[in-house]
């Protein structure tokens, strides 16, 4: 049995590496801004890849596990979504090897899971991972939230997925920062907590996110209110009508959330705002104790 195995999740625009033991303990780790649009090309992964094992000081030997937009159309190679129904603890067994002959046998990617529901199909790549490991710590039941540039909410039943729907909460805001006409009012603090308290207020009423959105824009332009909080409630907007389309199906039962420590936080304090109990877990110890159920079949 490998001892050692080195998980990368290879995101859009980050690429984060840790290498794990068969305990989920992490022995080593990197990150950098090497994600799937920063390669230049299907042909160059492998040597991206080479670069990171190079300056984490890892041997030939050690094996990898890969997870997010790596296995997508745009990756290094295209891995078929895995049904739904599929528990998440069968992911180990569903692991495509990669086809570059200088990885083949050693480098191996993990699918995604597509759920179709009466709503139409709902896709997700590298949220799996964060799934498998918070089933392993033992999280098999209840809702389980994933903040970022598509949000997911989860709902898991015995380790198994029984529905999930994206939010494009982060990229929204980032368009929004970005361009159009309340760019120019987005340079505060997003985490103010004013602010963030107005968009949930607001967006707990259920009103139509585009209209309330311009009336952050018309509030500042109005006087009405302060221009240094528009990003928060922009931002509290965003993740407030989350909430407002999937808080009522988790009454009773809370949410689990695995973020970064500053995204958690937000998520935390809209839970509470909408009346969900609110567990965060680490995403760092969630990833690794994913990549550790790995180890058998590397």
């Amino acid at each position: 049995m490998n001892k050692h195995i080195l998980g990368v999740d290879w995101g859009t625009s980050n690429r984060r590496a840790y290498l794990v033991d068969q305990h989920g303990a992490c022995l080593a780790e990197h990150d950098d801004d090497q994600g799937m649009l920063a390669v230049g090309g299907r042909d160059r992964f492998g040597a991206s890849l080479a670069g990171v094992l190079d300056a984490m000081q890892l041997g030939a030997g050690v094996p990898v596990i890969l997870s997010g937009m790596v296995g997508s159309a745009s990756g290094w190679q295209e891995v078929p979504y895995l049904d739904a129904a599929v528990p998440l603890e069968q992911l180990p067994r569903h692991l495509a090897s990669v086809a570059d002959p200088a990885w083949a046998g050693r480098a191996r990617i993990v699918p995604g899971y597509c759920y179709r529901g009466e709503a139409g199909a709902d896709v997700m790549r590298g949220e799996e991972t964060q799934l498998l490991g918070a089933v392993a710590l033992g999280h098999r039941d209840g809702w389980l939230v994933l903040p970022g540039t598509h949000s997911k909410w989860v709902l898991l039943r015995d380790g198994v997925i029984q529905s999930f729907a994206t939010f494009m909460t982060g990229e929204l805001f980032a368009m929004l920062s970005a361009g159009g006409t309340l760019s120019a009012m987005m340079s505060g603090d997003s985490k103010q907590a004013e602010g963030f308290a107005a968009g949930l207020k607001q967006a707990a009423r259920h009103e139509p996110l585009s209209n309330t959105l311009f009336r952050v824009r018309a509030g500042v332009v109005s006087k009405s209110a302060p221009a240094e909080q528009a990003a928060a409630t922009v931002s509290g907007l965003l993740i407030g009508a989350e909430f407002a389309a999937a808080a009522r199906a988790a009454e009773g039962q809370g949410i689990a959330v695995i973020g970064s420590p500053a995204l958690a936080a937000r998520y935390a304090v809209a839970a509470g705002y909408f009346g969900l109990k609110c567990e965060v877990l680490d995403p760092h110890r969630v990833y690794c104790t994913a990549i550790s159920q790995f180890i058998q079949q590397a």
